[in-house]
């Protein structure tokens, strides 16, 4: 069974996510509420994937990765990105931070699990 945790500073996201997630793919879900959290339960947990999202206070989604990175036991960890921001600048700062994928809100809950699968290579 597949472990995702999932970082978000919204409990309505965080919640929609899991819920989509556990019974959609039956995968084991873990939250945290900040990245300063996401780091902590990451290299507690050892999940098999990370979804973040990009807008959070204190430490944000890509200041999150970045600090992840710096991290041994978790640096390999593959991150995705949940983003309300669709510009091209945009898409293509997260593309360079060496994310697995940037998946975009509103998401679909039915096709969560199927898209993270896709972008993470998963059969």
């Amino acid at each position: 069974m597949r472990r995702i945790l999932i970082i978000d500073d919204e409990d309505d996201i965080r919640e929609v996510a899991a819920l989509s997630l556990e019974s959609v793919a039956g995968w084991e879900i873990l939250t945290a509420r900040s990245g300063a959290e996401g780091i902590e339960t990451a290299k507690a947990e050892q999940p098999d994937a990370i979804l973040m999202d990009v807008m959070m206070p204190a430490m944000d989604g890509p200041t999150t990765f970045r600090e992840m990175q710096k991290v041994p036991e978790i640096s390999a960890i593959p991150v995705v990105l949940l983003t309300a921001k669709v510009q091209g600048v945009d898409q293509r700062r997260f593309a360079g931070l060496g994310v697995a994928a940037v998946l975009f809100k509103p998401f679909d809950p039915l096709t969560l699990a199927e898209q993270m699968s896709a972008a993470l290579g998963w059969s």
